[in-house]
């Protein structure tokens, strides 16, 4: 290995371009007749969604790196024009895929089972009739149709907001011609709208799109003049904040600010209807100063995510995956309380294959216990109107002493952190914004009650948030515990929030910015000298991304060292396996289902001491070095099995699972002649229904 170059660029994969392929993993999941149709269709929503912050924010980033002639940021070593030349290849490769799919595909199916889309070309008289009173009645009294003259120069047009270009002959009623205008779409207007099954040839489940309304009754909007034509189209804007923590005197206000010039920020991307002619669209790249490479036709809605609400709006539980309820621990349902079934054991809870529920119910009766002193808890996403804040607010209320550290910039939940963190400062908590240049993204909970003589403290970690919501469609672990040395570490974390003051030695917990870089080099750097030595050495990682140079290289340093390396990295995977002679010993893989795949879980051999490790970060220099993550060593042997058990159950997935090949594109795995076919989702799932994972272990 001495000889080999492990900077060398070739060895790495460009962040952006890793993330692009994640995205195509999950279109691959719409297109996958073996999924329920409405999963399928969320998949395609899902994907807009990636993209639409994909370029909010990485590709806004690249575009500024480009514009100052900046250069390579990244261990691959790419400039900012080469990187904005390929994600441009690929994301319009992805967009003209994703309709495809929608149109050859999942529209037809639908239709199929009596859900239908219905084009303007296909409306019958009563049809027209309804929607023409509808559009009378609910949309044109809130629209704002603006001819475009020297007078009326081109309108501020919001982030992803719904749009027309509308081209028209004719003069205005002041004299002047008229050959351009534009016409917003408020959000407050529903993107679907549901035709009554009364009216003849009608379905119960047919729905029209709103931008077809507006287009067949836009002429109601320019009474006098000739439609030559309407065509939608939407903007994408540079959505990342820049607030200087250091130069603000309060940072809420500052955020405050940020959030609102963001809905104005630098265009990134426009989309548009397919069949716009040129003149229009080189119009609107030059109002949004974006190039040819930055325009996307799209033959269908500009904005796919708002399809999403035909999965409720449709009412066909045959067409989405079968419910569940998830699983609790029998150490918790043989308890009187939460508080009791921790007293007499670490619990570990897998999500959503077991419930969410005791955590909610371990904040919940510890608001309502008047032996409750203080409640500590650090607060990322949680949710509109969420029952953890629902709990501390009352708690507050109640006199127990409540602190609550609150992370104000969680992407694209700012507004809504900004909110809850008003909410408990009026009921009386102590609230922090986190600590100045370092995002707070662990997730801690630390509840100190008085048992006697005595002050007991009770802790929850999670690899995931405290959001009910996403609880019931992340994969993520959450840890239950009494232990005095655990709660202790986290006491002493909550002490650093609060006071900024330094930390004695951890025992348990391993803590960004601090240790936990250093700590998962020095495990690595174990494995190497323990192979070396004789022994065996294995490295099991689950992730969400896996970009930081430094642990990627001692990683190649393992597998050249004979080290048994085996990743499952759900989206950004830097690290290039199958080099001859660098990565020989490394399998990347990715686990794509009904889940999004969340948990962090970290395993090494350790000679057979096992070290296996839960934690909110991933392997990235943000999570390193520009937050504050912990991780907590699992120490029960019960424990340690059955999350590695859960890690081989993913490994050993070969229906949902992606492996990630040295060209940098992943490949799915599928069932050998002599295999079982196991998908680790279904299965966690069949293990919770069975009672199998119950216990407290």
């Amino acid at each position: 290995m001495d000889t080999i170059n492990l900077k060398n660029p070739d060895h790495y994969i460009n962040r952006e371009l890793s993330a692009l392929e994640f995205t195509r993993r999950v279109l691959h999941q719409a297109s996958d007749a073996s999924i329920p149709l409405l999963e399928r269709l969320k998949f395609l929503c899902i994907v807009s969604t990636h993209l639409d912050e994909f370029f909010e924010i990485r590709v806004s980033g690249v575009m500024q790196r480009a514009e100052v002639a900046g250069g390579p940021t990244g261990p691959d070593l790419m400039t900012p024009c080469e990187l904005l030349r390929e994600i441009g290849l690929r994301a319009h490769e992805l967009v003209a895929a994703q309709y495809r799919v929608l149109n050859d595909e999942v529209i037809p199916a639908l239709r199929a089972e009596g859900i239908r889309f219905a084009r303007r070309s296909t409306w019958n008289a009563s049809q027209r009739e309804w929607l023409r009173d509808y559009f009378t009645r609910e949309i044109e009294p809130v629209l704002s149709p603006m001819s475009l003259d020297p007078a009326r120069p081109f309108p501020r047009i919001l982030n992803k907001s719904l749009n027309f270009i509308v081209g028209l002959e004719g003069t205005h009623a002041f004299g002047r011609p008229v050959q351009r205008a534009i016409v917003q779409a408020p959000r407050s207007l529903p993107r679907l709208i549901r035709l009554p099954a009364d009216l003849p040839g009608t379905g119960p489940a047919d729905f029209v799109f709103l931008s077809s309304v507006i287009h067949a009754f836009v002429e109601d909007l320019f009474v006098g003049m000739e439609i030559k034509g309407c065509w939608q189209f939407r903007v994408t804007r540079n959505s990342d904040l820049y607030v200087d923590a250091e130069e603000v005197d309060d940072l809420m206000h500052a955020l405050e600010g940020e959030l609102i010039a963001s809905r104005y920020g630098a265009a990134v991307r426009l989309e548009i209807a397919h069949d716009c002619p040129a003149p229009l669209t080189d119009f609107l790249l030059e109002m949004f100063s974006l190039d040819a490479e930055d325009l996307y036709r799209v033959d269908g809605p500009v904005n796919l995510n708002r399809l999403l609400a035909v999965y409720d709006l449709a009412r066909r539980p045959d067409l989405t995956y079968p419910p569940f309820t998830p699983g609790v621990p029998r150490t918790i349902a043989d308890a009187d309380n939460i508080l009791e079934a921790m007293r007499s054991q670490e619990i570990l809870l897998h999500h959503p294959y077991q419930s969410f529920a005791p955590v909610l119910d371990f904040i919940g009766q510890a608001a309502q216990d008047p032996d409750v002193l203080s409640i500590k808890l650090t607060l990322d996403r949680t949710g509109h109107r969420s029952p953890i804040v629902d709990h501390r607010v009352a708690a507050a209320q109640a006199g127990t002493d409540v602190s609550v550290i609150v992370e104000l910039r969680a992407r694209f939940d700012e507004a809504e952190n900004i909110n809850l963190a008003n909410r408990l400062q009026e009921a009386g908590a102590h609230v922090v914004y986190g600590v100045v240049g370092y995002k707070t993204h662990c997730k801690m909970a630390l509840v100190v009650r008085r048992e006697g003589a005595r002050l007991q403290r009770y802790v929850h970690l999670g690899t995931g948030n405290y959001h009910p919501g996403t609880a019931r469609i992340y994969t993520d672990y959450g840890l239950l515990s009494t232990d005095p040395v655990l709660t202790e570490d986290v006491h002493q974390v909550f002490l650093q929030l609060t006071s900024l003051m330094r930390t004695p030695p951890l025992q348990r917990l391993h803590q960004a910015p601090f240790t936990l870089h250093r700590e998962i080099l020095d495990l690595i750097e174990a494995e190497i000298a323990n192979v070396a030595a004789g022994g065996n050495g294995h490295i099991i990682a689950k992730l969400n991304a896996l970009v930081e140079p430094e642990v990627i290289r001692a990683l190649y340093r393992a597998s050249g060292a004979g080290v048994i390396v085996d990743l499952v990295v759900r989206g950004t995977c830097c690290l290039r396996p199958g080099i001859p002679g660098v990565s020989d010993n490394i399998r990347v893989r990715s686990i794509v289902g009904r889940f999004l795949e969340h948990s962090r879980v970290y395993y090494f051999h350790a000679n057979g001491e096992e070290t296996v490790m839960l934690a909110s970060a991933d392997w990235m220099e943000r999570n390193f070095f520009r937050r504050v993550e912990v991780g907590v060593t699992i120490t029960g042997d019960a424990l340690k099995e059955r999350l590695l058990a859960d890690l081989d159950t993913c490994l050993d997935d070969n229906c949902q699972a992606w492996e990630l090949r040295a060209d940098g594109r992943y490949e799915l795995v599928v069932p050998a002649a002599n295999e079982v076919a196991q998908a680790a989702q279904l299965l966690f799932l069949r293990q919770m229904a069975d009672g199998i994972s119950a216990g407290g272990a």
